[in-house]
């Protein structure tokens, strides 16, 4: 069974831990999301990462999408660092809307920090997403590097919207209250689903 979060992590103190929020379908999981993974615990200094391993993609056929269970089963095979949590909190809050599950995660976690983590193709795509204005209310966002679509994405409606509550320094993101984002620079990682999907079929015929 994946491991699940049921309660704030037992590090043994009274500290408000921070944590991000990787949403998205890990269809399958990769290289990719464990290295943007990791580059979110060094850049804005998070005690964990949460994989939420999405039902159900609203943006994309259910007929391309694996079982929930292999996605998780999948995900969690692939995790060795006790730091990544492969979650399917998702299911169980019974939402596949971001901005419902950030509201709900906040309930559910009051002692808990979050930020939302995603690439920057998410960041220009985000105005199509439900409600997608309030995601940046409930929880401080971080946007990562992704060639070829930072620069149009820098450029798009979500960063022009939230151009004042930009942090320049990744880590002076906790100082603010949401709305508030960060843009984090890393070295690009040339993983993606798309791309795994694609060996795994050429190499299995």
């Amino acid at each position: 069974m994946p491991r699940v979060p049921l309660g704030p992590p037992p590090f043994g103190d009274r500290r408000r831990r921070r944590i991000g929020l990787l949403g998205g379908s890990f269809n399958p999981a990769h290289e990719g999301h464990l290295y943007i993974s990791l580059e979110a615990i060094k850049a804005l200094g998070l005690h964990q990462v949460w994989w939420l391993v999405s039902p159900q993609n609203p943006l994309k056929p259910a007929g391309t999408m694996a079982p929930l269970a292999a996605r998780l089963a999948q995900g969690q095979a692939m995790v060795e660092d006790r730091r990544i949590v492969v979650t399917d909190l998702e299911r169980r809050l019974g939402t596949t809307r971001t901005a419902l599950t950030l509201r709900l995660l906040a309930r559910r976690y009051p002692g808990l920090r979050f930020v939302w983590l995603m690439g920057a193709d998410n960041l220009g795509q985000c105005p199509r997403w439900w409600r997608w204005i309030r995601i940046f209310g409930a929880a401080r966002v971080a946007v990562f590097d992704r060639s070829p679509y930072s620069y149009q994405a820098l450029a798009g409606a979500a960063a022009r919207r939230f151009a004042q509550v930009r942090t320049r320094r990744s880590s002076a993101i906790w100082f603010r209250l949401p709305p508030a984002w960060t843009y984090v620079a890393i070295r690009r990682h040339p993983a993606s689903a798309t791309a795994v999907r694609a060996e795994f079929s050429s190499t299995a015929g």
